[in-house]
């Protein structure tokens, strides 16, 4: 004998999943509401329709030269991801060799990439070259001090432990600092993704003739000022979703190490 079922329960909203579209549509609202109410003009503050239609109007540009921008940073982060694992490695290996690198890192990290980048064109002339490199110069740097800190916080009574049970320096790495230095790794992909869109921006502006940087600089000098603000939603788009993914791998590779619900 069968029993009736009532109705299927209403699913409930997931309004964590909602809130950021419920956030950006708001933004956009409130901004296009504001600009029109205050007539600022457009050549100081364009509204969202305002960025659309310029976005529809040179799409052809806007496809070719984000791509562009695409392109240059991922191969920039690619050299950051294998350059900084590697000397983020070496620099992990031994105390002397940290108390070496580590400070002609940080000098070097504070220079301005941008005053880089002439000295590049000089080397390279102007293209993609300087921009790929530029990527790589200002996103290695979060790779290396994150895997150099992963690989420290091996504790020394463990090491100690090991070594007495004949384990040798690279079999502690192996088998205990890669695994220890393997979620800064993939955390600070995020981070490096990131500034490699920054580190290409900023050599577009100044040395190449493609590319979302160089198409905001000519929009700018013609004061087309739709088109500049919609080079910059391109930026921020590419930006999430590469951060998004980098945020997916880390999950997917290290979710053995996050016990929390807090961590993402």
């Amino acid at each position: 004998m069968t029993t009736p079922t009532g109705p299927a329960a209403p699913r409930e909203i997931d309004w964590i999943k909602l809130s950021p579209w419920i956030y950006t549509i708001a933004l956009f609202v409130i901004w296009e509401v504001v600009v029109r109410i205050l007539g600022v003009p457009p050549y100081v503050l364009p509204t969202p329709t305002a960025i659309l239609l310029a976005a529809i109007e040179f799409w052809e540009a806007i496809w070719k030269n984000g791509l562009q921008t695409l392109m240059t940073t991922l191969a920039g982060f690619a050299l950051a991801v294998v350059g900084g694992l590697a000397i983020g490695l070496l620099v992990g290996w031994s105390r002397a060799i940290y108390a070496g690198l580590y400070p002609l890192m940080i000098g070097f990290n504070s220079v301005p990439k941008v005053a880089v980048v002439p000295i590049l064109v000089l080397w390279f002339g102007i293209g993609t070259v300087p921009a790929i490199i530029t990527a790589f110069l200002i996103s290695f740097f979060p790779v290396v001090v994150n895997v150099a800190t992963g690989l420290a916080t091996i504790e020394p009574e463990m090491e100690d432990v090991l070594k007495a049970l004949g384990a040798k320096k690279l079999d502690i790495m192996l088998k205990v600092g890669i695994p220890r230095a393997l979620p800064y790794f993939f955390g600070s992909l995020k981070v490096a993704i990131t500034l490699a869109f920054v580190g290409s921006v900023i050599a577009e502006t100044v040395a190449a003739n493609s590319g979302v940087g160089h198409m905001m600089l000519t929009a700018q000098s013609n004061f087309q000022v739709p088109l500049v603000f919609a080079g910059l939603f391109v930026l921020a788009i590419e930006g999430i979703v590469a951060y998004a993914l980098m945020a997916w791998v880390e999950k997917r590779m290290t979710g053995w190490a996050h016990r929390s619900g807090f961590a993402q």
